[in-house]
């Protein structure tokens, strides 16, 4: 997978055959894609069984190459991060994409040969059909803005509200650690919807909206400033906070913990001054930003309390590798110890060290935001509690997003997950619920993680194992990991294997272990 390249600036170049000028119907594999161009644009050929589709070459998320996609369905998913659009409409039916792609007429004429027309208007949100009288969203991260998209999408012509807690719109949480913090996308992509489209579809946005207490047997919300919003169904998604540190000057001004915009912005101001630069935590987002403020030339020194970084989630080995990458890029370790003080220009280790620092970045996981849950009286067990369909325990109450806890229908076991796709899907699925559909979230997880060179793809979920195979050479950049617990994988990381990132997502949807084998045979 491709550096970030700007959702704005990203274009397929053009390259096959001319679509406009048609193709022999043969040239289109079934279940297969033939990349061409149409009048100045990038177009794939889609073909399942009779039916030929016609769509833009570029995924509107980050610019991936749909091209090299998946068919999966009536779908086409993009190899970088996952997201889906229809082949009838070009409709983004799964996150992390929100705007669709472009969709064209194709003729199929008397001599076989399939011609590219002009562009189909892009579909227009539904204003048709049943719902709660009002529906509140509280929570303006990807899952609170999934949820009130696909409201309107969806149909519902109700009033809408979204309270948001941050004073800002949805932005692109991964890349505050990642591209943005290093410097390589600009502020004005982080943004994922303005004002304006809030305005347009009808949707009343409070930036500055946090909610302190909820009544469900009222179906009201008081604001921290006072006012009350009435509802007929809430949809929490409060997200999560992240962990403080406990030790003596940890709350000093050159100290920071990275889950907003404003966090983000705050650090690069910091950085812009400082030469030296502790980070406390070897988890993903804690080395995304030691890989940041190196590409901004700091020194950094990574110091966690586990023996080999990340190894909870990926594992011994692949953890060691992504040690390996960050210290050859110059980053300095101090793992097995944590902080013991933080000074004005300094780390004093448990075991003495000092490690001197004039920018600190906390980075030691996250806890759900339940506390609203709580106070209204809500089921909560390291997370808010909800059903198959998201529905928490009082009536006309889901949760998506980081907050909420659901049973997994995979492993039979109820599971939280904070990834950012997982979130927004989790926001289209509430959504649709809220409106009667009954949709059971079966989502498998999928997240990215980059490091220097080293870019790593995840899809399932594996809170323990007992096995992992290997195929191919992961120091390579040429692997696939399997986790697996006796007969079953549960997850499958890739590096530089974006197609069976996209190819394991699909097996596991639909259960099929022996096409999961035979990506990733077991060891003998």
């Amino acid at each position: 997978m491709a550096a970030y390249p700007g959702a704005m600036s990203a274009q397929t170049k053009l390259s096959g055959p001319d679509l406009a000028e048609g193709v022999a119907a043969g040239d289109v594999p079934e279940g297969g894609v033939l990349l061409g161009h149409a009048r100045g644009e990038a177009v794939l050929l889609v073909r399942r069984g009779r039916e030929v589709y016609a769509l833009g070459a570029t995924c509107t998320h980050h610019g991936g190459p749909l091209a090299e996609g998946l068919v999966v369905g009536d779908t086409i998913r993009c190899p970088w991060h996952h997201a889906g659009f229809s082949l009838h409409t070009g409709e983004a039916t799964r996150g992390p994409a929100l705007a669709p792609a472009a969709c064209y007429e194709v003729e199929q004429r008397a001599d076989g040969r399939l011609v590219v027309l002009e562009r189909r208007e892009p579909p227009t949100a539904r204003r048709a059909g049943d719902g709660p009288s009002s529906v509140l969203v509280v929570g303006a991260g990807t899952a609170g803005n999934a949820c009130v998209e696909a409201l309107r999408r969806e149909g519902y012509g109700g009033p809408i509200t979204l309270l948001g807690a941050e004073g800002t719109g949805p932005v692109d949480r991964p890349n505050l650690s990642k591209d943005y913090l290093a410097g390589t996308a600009p502020e004005e992509w982080m943004t994922l919807r303005g004002e304006d489209f809030y305005r347009e579809h009808e949707i009343d946005f409070v930036p500055r909206g946090r909610v302190v207490a909820l009544d469900v047997a009222a179906r009201r919300a008081s604001l921290e400033s006072g006012a009350t919003r009435s509802y007929g169904a809430v949809v929490l998604a409060t997200g999560a906070q992240p962990n403080r540190l406990a030790v003596p000057g940890a709350d000093a001004p050159h100290v920071f913990t990275l889950r907003t915009l404003a966090d983000s912005r705050s650090i690069l101001a910091r950085a812009a001054e400082a030469r030296r630069a502790v980070v406390v935590g070897a988890s993903f987002i804690g080395l995304e930003v030691a890989a940041s403020l190196r590409a901004r030339g700091l020194d950094v020194h990574v110091v966690g309390k586990e023996s080999v970084p990340l190894a909870r989630v990926l594992g011994d080995s692949l953890g060691a590798l992504v040690r390996r990458v960050h210290e050859a890029n110059g980053v300095r370790f101090h793992l097995g110890t944590g902080p013991r003080a933080i000074g004005p220009a300094s780390v004093t280790l448990e075991g003495g060290e000092e490690l001197a620092a004039d920018l600190v970045v906390t980075g030691v996981g996250v806890q759900p935001d339940v506390a609203l849950a709580q106070r209204a009286g809500l089921a909560v067990d390291r997370g808010v509690v909800v059903d198959e369909q998201l529905r928490a325990s009082a009536p006309d109450v889901w949760a998506a997003g980081d907050v909420a806890r659901w049973p997994d229908a995979r492993t039979g076991e109820r599971i939280r997950v904070e990834h950012w796709v997982v979130a927004g899907r989790m926001g289209q699925i509430a959504a649709k619920n809220v409106l009667g559909a009954g949709m059971r979230c079966d989502i498998v997880p999928f997240f990215w993680s980059a490091h220097f060179d080293l870019t790593i793809q995840y899809v399932g979920h594996a809170e323990r194992w007992g096995r992992i195979d290997v195929a191919g050479d992961p120091a390579a950049r040429d692997a696939a990991i399997a986790y697996r617990q006796g007969d079953r994988t549960l997850a499958v990381a890739t590096i530089g294997r974006d197609r069976v990132s996209l190819e394991a997502a699909a097996a596991m949807e639909v259960g099929d272990e022996p096409a999961l084998r035979a990506m990733v045979p077991p060891a003998a």
